[in-house]
């Protein structure tokens, strides 16, 4: 029974008084219990109280017990006279004062944000960016560099609560020492990270000369990108290693001409101009090229055709295609008088300005065109079918799969430019089962067409599948 309260000289130290008062207060205690148990035992009733006792005291212990299990003590916190030692710290979750758990306040309401600020080039400036966001529960996911001559451009990607609006965060990076703050709305293809995301994008274009453009925007974000013809001062005044000037790019194009990257109220920086210079040359390294592959379909009629991409290779055979056609078709297609193809079929062929699809003959013979043309930040259809394959079928095969590339290109949507009097082409586009905007204006109808993320059956054109 002997307590060790404390060491003297490294042994324990046993005190004998309290040993004495222990004794004392057991036997005391025994003489209680013993003129109690007479008192009750000799009564009328004393042994049902014994009893009913003893069964109150083991019903209190098994209580006591399954409660002990059930709810565990924390050990008896030390006070400063027992060790010296200082009372524990209140423990709380990390964060600011009042609010909750990171991961409770974050779940099923977050927003992702990409975000573009410039800061100075000195220690410390980064990290008071950083502790501003955190303070208002926004989550880092990741983060670019671009320095500059001046100052550092900051790219973030961040998760931030649903209730905190773009105007907030601006002002909050803002007070940080942020400036030239811009912020747009991040999807989940945001979170690839660049390394990963500039691999991609390389692959797609050594794959596909008519990925560039469409890497290009990928890789800088919302920019409008023309090709520009290789002839005069144009071309001469962009050296070979291209110009960058502020909002706008300007590279050589590897088939000849200009390729003018411009994005508005965002500068471009030097790596981001260093990247797009590394994928042009890339193209150029490995020359012409289109995916190889047919789908081969049959027609309501039971003809065969089969569907293949093709470039500037095919020029021969689609002007073939063009002279079988009547003047009327030719009208249709292109708004008025035709005169010599070549002055507009390379352009549609090349694979800068957007794919082609074409519709061929068990013998080869081209019969239908399908054009799918990037017009700087929206994307256009076209549409050309040889008279006697006309009513057939072979548009509306064209223009699903032109949908279907458009799809994959990440276009929100398309539109086709025809005349009030082309019936066919307005019936087509119907064909697709999408929303459709109509504009008209003097005998041209504009036909726009929102590809909803419903439209999931229009299908996709596998540059894999051979015949």
């Amino acid at each position: 029974m002997s307590d060790v309260t404390r060491a003297r000289h490294g042994r324990p130290v046993h005190h004998w008084r309290r040993d004495l008062v222990e004794l004392a207060a057991l036997f005391t205690a025994v003489a209680v219990a013993d003129g109690v148990a007479n008192l009750i035992g000799h009564g009328p009733d004393g042994p049902a109280l014994l009893v009913a006792s003893a069964l109150a005291l083991a019903a209190t212990a098994g209580f006591h017990t399954w409660w002990a299990r059930r709810h565990g003590h924390a050990p008896p916190a030390a006070t400063a006279g027992d060790t010296g030692a200082r009372q524990a710290a209140e423990t709380r979750s990390a964060g600011p004062a009042g609010q909750h758990d990171g991961a409770a306040g974050m779940a099923g309401t977050s927003t992702l944000w990409r975000m573009r600020t410039t800061v100075k080039d000195e220690p410390g400036s980064l990290a008071a960016l950083c502790t501003a966001l955190a303070e208002r529960r926004v989550d880092i996911l990741s983060l670019q560099t671009h320095p500059l001559a001046d100052g550092t451009v900051d790219e973030f990607l961040l998760r931030a609560p649903e209730t905190l609006g773009a105007a907030e965060l601006t002002r909050a990076v803002a007070a940080a020492g942020g400036a030239s703050t811009y912020i747009e709305r991040a999807d989940a293809h945001d979170l690839v990270d660049a390394p990963t995301r500039v691999l991609g994008l390389a692959t797609r274009t050594a794959l596909d000369a008519a990925e560039l453009p469409l890497a290009l925007r990928q890789l800088l974000g919302r920019c409008t990108i023309r090709s520009l013809p290789g002839r005069g001062r144009e071309q001469e005044s962009v050296p070979a290693e291209g110009v960058l000037e502020d909002t706008v790019m300007r590279l050589r194009a590897p088939e000849g001409g200009v390729l003018s990257v411009e994005r508005p109220y965002l500068p471009f920086t030097p790596t981001e101009f260093a990247r797009a210079r590394a994928l042009v040359e890339l193209d150029a390294r490995l020359g012409p090229r289109i995916p190889e592959g047919q789908d081969v379909l049959t027609l309501p009629e039971g003809d065969d055709i089969a569907v293949r991409r093709i470039d500037t290779g095919e020029l021969a055979a689609a002007k073939a295609m063009h002279e079988r056609c009547s003047a009327r078709t030719l009208s249709l297609r292109y708004h008025g008088p035709v005169g010599d193809a070549d002055r507009y079929l390379n352009h549609l062929l090349s694979p800068r300005f957007g794919r082609t699809l074409a519709a061929q003959t068990s013998s080869g013979r081209i019969v239908g065109l399908g054009h799918l043309l990037w017009d700087g930040d929206e994307t256009e259809v076209a549409l050309l079918i040889e008279d006697d394959w006309q009513r057939r079928g072979v548009g509306a095969e064209l223009l699903r799969r032109l949908v279907g590339l458009a799809r994959e290109a990440h276009c929100d949507s398309v539109y086709a430019v025809t005349q009030a009097s082309n019936t066919g082409m307005v019936a087509t586009m119907r064909g697709l089962g999408l929303p459709l905007d109509y504009q008209v204006e003097e005998g041209t109808v504009v036909i726009t067409a929102r590809l909803a993320a419903e439209a999931s059956s229009l299908p996709r054109y596998d540059a894999a599948h051979r015949d």
